[in-house]
């Protein structure tokens, strides 16, 4: 057994689960979550969904307790469970008082262990999927945002839906949810986090005997950076407004210059003062919102600018994005002083602000264990934004971002409109840009 003494304590059991752990004096809860390094980079070609579905079907009942009782005990816990896909990895949650932790590492360990499938469950949950996955595609914004990501990272796990689409959910069946499980819910690949009122030892002691019986060892996986493609694509629906999302290349979750990224995100459309909203929407009204966001993961990641607009102003709006691009990116009109120190204050806020909370803490622990093998403390995170400057900014443009605009991609979900835009007249846009 390895341990670090530290603010943030790390054991790794003989089994190869890691533990990690955070104390936040003051609090009675504890925040807690089973990080699992799967999801869809392993799914086969016909299993698209499969990890999401397996998700879904971990609360229908073990070998010991069923659904109600599971719900029930959370319930007489005070607390909440839940699970969530990624494109990176898997995770089951719970937050409960203090005292009933060792009941809550028992049921996940519980879930992930002793899950039983079942088939009438699981086939009630294929419908619930189904029923998500049209949810979805009746959303412009959010078939606006899929749209993209196909478009840009096709034939690649990144590029497609996590819930899969309605042809492969209809094919699953408990063998196929039970053989991905067993294959790839391993102890190597688990990270278990928790903040809040924990003691690490107790804490370490409960998930030692909540997965001991987890055995296995996992094969290394290929990572190949994905292939970007540029471009539009268009999805024309029955709605008044026209969604966009134009999204350009940018880094991994891990790059060394991720901080100079989230920066210079933050001066183009972080917020009601950020450049995008103010000269779109405050200055010329052709909006109701846009905002860009930095989407981040381990082998790839995207600057991803957002909106809607009236059919008759898409054109413009485009036009004007890619030009308020340009002109930060190329240095015609660089970040000025006011804007990088507003950027940096703003992301210090948000990070101190969510950090309160014993949730926020622990995701933190367990994806920075995932993609850093490391905890990062708040001091290191805020010294890196501080440090970020007018010099970086401009040279992570030059180096990446100049290149990866000349390759913008654009999807939008609008009604079809010939008279103000159409696929030609969006590609002969972008052209402008090359």
């Amino acid at each position: 057994m390895l341990e670090r003494e530290n603010a943030v304590r790390k054991t790794t059991l003989e089994n190869g689960v890691r533990v990690v752990t955070e104390t936040m004096p003051g609090i009675r809860s504890i925040a807690m979550a089973c990080l699992i390094d799967t999801g869809p980079y392993d799914e086969a070609p016909a299993q698209y969904g499969l990890s999401h579905l397996i998700e879904h079907g971990m609360f229908l009942g073990t070998h010991g307790r069923d659904a109600m009782q599971i719900a029930r005990m959370m319930d007489g816990a005070g607390g909440s469970i839940g699970a969530f896909t990624a494109k990176d990895y898997m995770c089951y949650y719970a937050t409960v008082l203090d005292e009933y932790a060792p009941y809550a590492i028992d049921l996940l360990g519980d879930l992930l262990l002793n899950s039983i499938f079942p088939e009438e469950g699981l086939e009630r949950e294929k419908n619930a999927i189904l029923r998500e996955i049209a949810g979805r595609n009746d959303d412009p914004e959010q078939r606006a945002d899929d749209l993209l990501k196909s478009f840009c990272w096709r034939d690649h796990p990144l590029g497609r839906p996590i819930t899969g689409s309605a042809e492969t959910v209809r094919r699953f069946t408990r063998e196929d949810v039970i053989y991905f499980a067993q294959t790839n819910y391993l102890p190597e690949r688990l990270i278990i986090a928790a903040a809040g009122n924990v003691n690490h030892a107790d804490f370490v002691a409960q998930v030692r005997d909540a997965f001991w019986r987890m055995l296995g060892q996992s094969q290394p996986r290929p990572m190949t950076l994905p292939s970007f493609t540029g471009g539009v694509a268009m999805d024309y629906r029955p709605v008044s407004q026209a969604y966009f999302s134009l999204g350009l290349r940018a880094l991994p979750y891990a790059h060394p210059s991720r901080y100079v990224l989230h920066v210079l995100n933050n001066v183009l459309g972080g917020g009601i003062s950020s450049r995008l909203y103010r000269r779109l929407r405050e200055n010329r009204g052709l909006v109701y919102s846009i905002s860009s966001e930095y989407l981040a993961y381990r082998e790839d990641g995207m600057l991803v600018v957002a909106g809607s607009t009236a059919p008759e102003y898409l054109t413009s709006v485009l036009g004007l994005t890619l030009v308020e691009l340009w002109q930060v990116l190329t240095g015609a009109e660089p970040i000025d002083d006011e804007e990088l120190v507003k950027a940096k204050m703003q992301i210090r806020g948000q990070h101190l602000i969510s950090g309160e909370g014993s949730h926020t803490r622990m995701s933190r622990l367990a994806t920075q264990e995932l993609y850093f093998g490391r905890a990062i403390s708040t001091d290191e995170v805020l010294e890196q934004i501080q440090a970020v400057d007018n010099a970086m900014a401009q040279d992570l443009a030059n180096q990446v971002l100049i290149d990866a605009l000349r390759q913008v991609a654009i999807a939008v979900t609008s009604p079809e409109s010939p008279d103000h835009f159409n696929q030609d007249s969006l590609t002969k846009l972008l052209k402008d840009f090359e």
